[in-house]
């Protein structure tokens, strides 16, 4: 099963919602960096909501996914976090300083827009005239 990536405007969200295994994180890795380049997206927002659990594997991809993201000249923020993930990506030493993080999808948006200097929804209403 693949993990569904969402284009939105100039973004790209992908909502992770079940433990990832080994295979299926190399392909959302692929899958990602594929509609990076495709779509010219210039944000990725990876929500994580509904992940209760990581092993040092799936961290190492996930961090790799993001770096491979700004590489690619996409900012990431990461949304969602459950507190037995952050407990276990401090544990592991798995550094995330430079990435940005939110609560929530929408909050998650919103720092998105700021970070790059955007407005979606003004941008929108402008497109649309």
């Amino acid at each position: 099963m693949r993990v569904p990536i969402l284009k939105l405007y100039n973004y790209l969200i992908v909502s992770i919602q079940w433990e990832l295994d080994d295979n299926t994180a190399l392909q959302f890795q692929e899958d990602l960096l594929d509609k990076l380049h495709e779509t010219s997206a210039n944000g990725v927002i990876i929500e994580l909501s509904f992940i209760d659990f990581v092993d040092s594997y799936i961290a190492k991809v996930l961090v790799d996914v993001i770096r491979m993201s700004k590489l690619m000249g996409a900012k990431v923020v990461l949304t969602g976090i459950q507190p037995a993930v952050a407990i276990t990506l401090v544990e592991l030493g798995i550094r995330l300083d430079e990435v940005l993080t939110a609560l929530d999808l929408e909050k998650g948006l919103e720092k998105l827009q700021v970070e790059l200097g955007e407005n979606l929804w003004r941008a929108n209403l402008v497109s649309k005239s």
